[in-house]
């Protein structure tokens, strides 16, 4: 997944490097209000792609890492239902 992730950002920011370069050098010859309308979605895209390149997905593990903390790291595992409640 994320090889996926990458590939989907390389597109992205690809496309958005592209429309900045052919809206600012090649459309605003013909037609300006062109020309913004693609930097505006450049602009727009380019965050976008970040944000999908560093979203976590659910095959990542990341609240599994144990804290350092072996009290709260016990509690956390209590709660996840890893380990069975101690009787009180």
């Amino acid at each position: 997944m994320y090889a996926r992730r990458v590939h989907t950002y390389f597109v992205m920011m690809g496309s958005c490097l592209a429309l900045f370069v052919l809206g600012s050098a090649v459309v605003r010859l013909w037609s300006v209000p062109a020309a913004v309308a693609m930097c505006v979605v450049a602009m727009v895209l380019a965050p976008l792609s970040a944000m999908v390149a560093n979203r976590r997905g659910p095959e990542d593990r990341w609240w599994d890492d144990p804290s350092g903390d072996p009290k709260s790291d016990e509690w956390w595992d209590e709660l996840d239902g890893k380990k069975p409640r101690r009787p009180e």
